[in-house]
């Protein structure tokens, strides 16, 4: 894995996000009550919506356009088989959030 510096902890509010804007395409970085932290897709594979502005609750996202909720760990929507949106490596290391970006790199490349 190569491990990008994208900031602290401090820099994304509880139940908020943060986006992370790459030559790619941008990324959703969530913290949750529990000070965990996960990464997405930043648009929702249904329509496209920017899942940084959802509602953050529990292990999950809700989209803003559309109420499709994702699931954090898997990038899975519930109640929906087709719709998945990519998740990437992301962990907080000595209060500084490392993001791995080599996903994002592997599939632009195809």
């Amino acid at each position: 894995m190569s491990w990008t510096d994208i900031g602290t902890l401090d820099d994304i509010p509880v139940r908020g996000a943060r986006v992370v804007k790459t030559g790619h395409g941008c990324i959703a970085v969530f913290r949750t009550t529990a000070d965990e932290v996960f990464a997405l897709d930043d648009a929702c594979p249904h329509k496209g919506g920017p899942l940084s502005e959802g509602i953050v609750h529990g292990d999950s996202v809700t989209c803003p356009l559309h109420s499709r909720v994702f699931a954090f760990a898997t990038g899975e929507a519930q109640g929906a088989d087709t719709e998945v949106t990519q998740t990437y490596p992301v962990k907080v290391e000595d209060g500084r959030l490392m993001l791995d970006l080599s996903k994002l790199a592997d599939r632009s490349a195809a």
